[in-house]
């Protein structure tokens, strides 16, 4: 099946992805996308149809896995 149609943002930073998500008409949902491995699917089936994607796969300050202090915290990207 054919996705329903979305506007797509690549977010250059952080502070951008958190101004467009802000940024939502109140009337369409603005969801975000990482890696698509879950997301992509459900647009195929219509399980999802926000209006809007921002795309952060690309953004490096959210590729990390860190332990600090016995926890582990893993980025979103």
């Amino acid at each position: 099946m054919i996705p329903s149609t979305f506007e797509y943002q690549r977010a250059g930073s952080v502070q951008e992805a958190l101004n467009l998500l802000a940024a939502g008409d109140g009337d369409s949902e603005v969801k975000l996308l990482a890696g698509g491995g879950s997301l992509i699917p459900a647009l195929k089936l219509r399980l999802n149809a926000p209006g809007k994607l921002v795309d952060i796969g690309r953004l490096a300050e959210l590729r990390f896995i860190r332990e600090s202090g016995g926890q582990l915290a893993i980025g979103a990207a």
